[in-house]
């Protein structure tokens, strides 16, 4: 209990001013223009003879198998894996004073950069939008859990959304310094920085490097060890209030355009050419990866085809999505059509997928 409370108190400072109710209504939007360049501390405490943390593998995830798990009659239920989250939703920043004034990046380091009066309401109303989103489960026991980037705009977002959420329903949160923006070098001198975005798209956006700064590749190597602190998270059941098992847990990730599309492309392993086909969230958005019927994350359970066609996603790529709506973790999938486009050489005796087939294979799985 002690740690619950030492963990809890250092989240006060986001959530202290979370009000009781609120409810909003609106579609997601995505940005039309294209991007220019795509052991523990719990929060809750967890009884010890509650969850047994191993290094075995066998855990809830993509890549671990569990099914080998030995029987054991007389502890199962506390052996067997945490339940997975229903929901991973990220969110981008609301609007900033960047977004409207690059000549700020001169004068204010990137990390204090803060929102403008539209980014605070921009993230009011995803707050808002999340709840709606979460109450049409009609789960009583549904709680949110947040990670945030430390970047102001960030945090000063997550307090905005927060307000969505009374203090009974917010299971708790952390600031990852993983989840910061593409760093660009320091201050910014804003027409050399036009000069070196220019640069940057002749030598390609993933890999291009800013002087003094990073690439998205990068972003890649930090949001990798990210990924693999979740990993960890969602295996132990740190989300989980203390003696219980809630599958209705929401996370929330706080971050900015270009990380969390570099998130995505991590979690499901696109190509550097499907990443940079990817437009940009729009301030204050959200996109959502929901727990599928099998278990695994899907982009197609809450989106459409037509939002995820505007976010970037190709033929290829919303097939992928189908099948992680209905696979279960540990199976992979022996049909992705994205290995033609490494191994050209293919014919039609190989059993394929070419370009012509990937609508009629998008079909059969909407009609699973």
């Amino acid at each position: 209990m002690a740690m619950t409370h030492l963990c809890f108190s250092a989240s006060l400072y986001y959530i202290s001013s979370f009000p009781k109710n609120s409810t909003l209504s609106s579609p997601i939007q995505f940005s039309q223009q294209r991007v220019s360049s795509f052991n523990t501390i719990q929060s809750c405490a967890i009884p010890r003879d509650t969850i047994e943390h191993s290094g075995n593998g066998f855990a809830s995830f993509p890549e671990k198998h569990y099914s080998h798990r030995e029987p054991d009659t007389s502890t199962s239920a506390n052996k067997a894996p945490p339940p997975r989250p229903g929901r991973i939703i990220l969110v981008r920043h609301g609007q900033s004073e960047g977004n409207v004034d690059e000549g700020v990046y001169t004068r204010v380091s990137d990390p204090k950069i803060g929102l403008t009066e539209k980014g605070v309401a921009d993230a009011e109303e995803c707050g808002r939008r999340i709840r709606e989103m979460i109450e049409k489960d009609r789960v009583h026991n549904w709680k949110v859990y947040f990670y945030v980037s430390p970047y102001k705009r960030a945090v000063d977002t997550l307090k905005g959304l927060g307000k969505a959420f009374e203090r009974s329903r917010i299971a708790g949160m952390r600031e990852e310094p993983r989840l910061r923006e593409q760093d660009f070098g320091n201050f910014q001198d804003r027409e050399k920085m036009r000069v070196e975005k220019a640069i940057r798209m002749l030598y390609g956006r993933f890999f291009y490097r800013f002087p003094n700064g990073e690439s998205a590749a990068d972003v890649y190597d930090r949001i990798t060890g990210f990924r693999e602190t979740l990993k960890s998270d969602i295996d132990v059941g740190r989300f989980q209030p203390p003696g219980q098992r809630n599958p209705n847990i929401n996370l929330v990730i706080v971050s900015h355009g270009l990380t969390l599309r570099v998130f995505l492309m991590r979690w499901y392993k696109w190509t550097v050419e499907q990443f940079e086909r990817l437009n940009n969230f729009s301030n204050g958005s959200m996109v959502v990866m929901e727990r599928g019927y099998g278990g695994r994350y899907s982009l197609a359970v809450h989106h459409k085809e037509e939002e995820l066609r505007q976010f970037g996603l190709s033929n290829e790529m919303l097939i992928d999505q189908e099948w992680q709506k209905y696979a279960r973790p540990g199976e992979l999938n022996y049909d992705c059509p994205t290995l033609n486009s490494f191994f050209t050489h293919f014919g039609d005796e190989d059993d394929g997928v070419d370009a012509d087939e990937d609508l009629s294979l998008l079909d059969i799985y909407r009609d699973r």
